[in-house]
């Protein structure tokens, strides 16, 4: 297992409040999760609380495939910590979303520690800058 990290950022035209409400509701979950060109998020279901869990299914073509995580803390628009749980993830794999306000929207870094090798990692940020491209749209047409 190799301790290889990934840090992207985006700062969204959204509050700091709607930009954190949407990493914890599912309906929002499947409209983002996005990591790439024609993939969706069919199934998302979570209990949102240090200690709860959340389970996506991301699908690619006639591909699902399963995420998953747990809640490790959850601190009310300033940070989300969880697990992150996917075929392609190394054990102990962890992601942290920082909010931060940032001129009339809101900055979202996202950190996201271990994989299995550099192909794995370079992928995933292929994955997060994607999603967070996706978030900001959403959130820009739910407005």
């Amino acid at each position: 297992m190799s301790d290889l990290s990934l840090t992207t950022s985006r700062t969204i035209a959204a509050s700091q409040k709607a930009v954190f409400d949407a990493w914890l509701d599912p309906a929002m979950l499947r409209q983002f999760m996005r990591p790439g060109p024609g993939m969706t998020t069919p199934s998302a279901k979570n209990d949102p609380r240090e200690g709860g869990r959340f389970d996506l299914v991301m699908r690619a073509g006639d591909d699902d495939l399963p995420h998953a995580g747990t809640y490790l803390e959850i601190d009310p628009h300033n940070r989300i910590v969880f697990t992150w749980e996917s075929p392609y993830s190394a054990e102990d794999s962890t992601v942290t979303l920082n909010f931060e306000p940032d001129g009339e929207g809101t900055k979202v870094t996202l950190n996201h520690v271990r994989f299995m090798n550099e192909e794995s990692r370079d992928n995933h940020m292929g994955g997060w800058t994607a999603i967070l491209e996706a978030l900001g749209e959403t959130l820009l047409e739910a407005a």
